[in-house]
């Protein structure tokens, strides 16, 4: 006997033509409203650095700018020194992506496939970690950085004091092993059998079925880093090597409210890249762990 699926506008509603006038006309009028409500802060930032700085402020605002000026992107990217640190970003969010992912991967799987003894008591420890607020971890994690245990060096001012601490991430190397405990067992089984080792199967069977948790892990990671604020500008007092986010901040003391908001609109602009590229995969990843299979 099959169940029919209940819907909100029944089949026969959608048979009709005034019907379909109708669904579809609410269905447009919805996405269109969502559209709105997503693109529009976007679009205000976009033109507000194209405005002169007496219309950034002028009240109320306009919608549209009476002179369309690409100053603001020129001035942000000289004067506020955009390349250089734009690179420093990116070196210290690749490096923290590298890390975490190498180092987390092969945590998840040695405790989903390998099974330590003191597995789930390590487990939960890692876990017990997300319960800490991150703010109660700067000073130990500064005090760390400054004077490494046993090499008695610091990593302040070293892309190092980014990547190692990005490496304890509990959250994802939870969803890491809770992603590996649903592949099958049948064909991790079936290339012992072939005499692969456990450092084989993991590079050539497990990785390789894991693209779409990995794929998530990875845009974490370098938004995770190339969001932080408070934690770059411990580390860095150089303000040559200090990321974007922490430069905008201290080089916008003298600079105009265009020239600001341009430079907050270029230093968006690789993450926004980033999601519209890997959208596909990050959606994957995200429904992966929704079924077992």
């Amino acid at each position: 006997m099959s169940s029919a699926t209940r819907t909100l506008i029944s089949p026969a509603t959608l048979a009709r033509p005034r019907g379909r006038a109708v669904y579809w006309t609410v269905f447009t009028g919805v996405v269109l409203l969502f559209a709105l409500a997503f693109l529009f802060p976007v679009y205000w930032m976009v033109t507000g650095a194209m405005k002169s700085p007496d219309e950034v402020a002028r009240t109320p605002p306009t919608l549209v700018p009476d002179h369309w000026h690409l100053s603001g992107y020129t001035d942000a990217w000289d004067l506020m020194q955009l390349p250089e640190h734009l690179w420093n970003t990116v070196v210290q969010a690749a490096g923290a992506w590298a890390f975490q992912l190498v180092f987390c991967t092969a945590a998840a799987y040695a405790l989903s496939k390998l099974r330590p003894a003191f597995g789930k008591v390590v487990l939960g420890g890692i876990l017990a970690t997300l319960m800490v607020p991150a703010q109660a971890l700067v000073v130990p994690k500064y005090l760390t950085v400054a004077d490494l245990p046993f090499l008695h060096t610091s990593l302040l001012n070293d892309p190092l004091g980014i990547w190692l601490p990005a490496v304890a991430n509990a959250f994802n190397l939870y969803l890491l092993k809770r992603f590996f405990d649903q592949l099958p067992r049948d064909v991790l089984e079936a290339a012992e059998i072939d005499g692969a080792g456990k450092l084989r199967i993991l590079w050539s069977v497990v990785l390789p079925m894991s693209r779409p948790v990995l794929g998530v892990v990875s845009i974490f990671a370098l938004v995770a880093v190339w969001q932080d604020f408070l934690w770059p500008l411990m580390v860095f007092s150089d303000t040559d090597k200090q990321p974007i986010s922490v430069a905008l901040v201290q080089l916008s003391q003298n600079i105009q409210l265009t020239v600001l908001i341009a430079a907050m609109v270029i230093a968006s602009i690789p993450m926004v890249a980033l999601f519209l590229v890997f959208q596909r995969h990050i959606i994957a990843g995200i429904s992966a762990g929704s079924t077992k299979g």
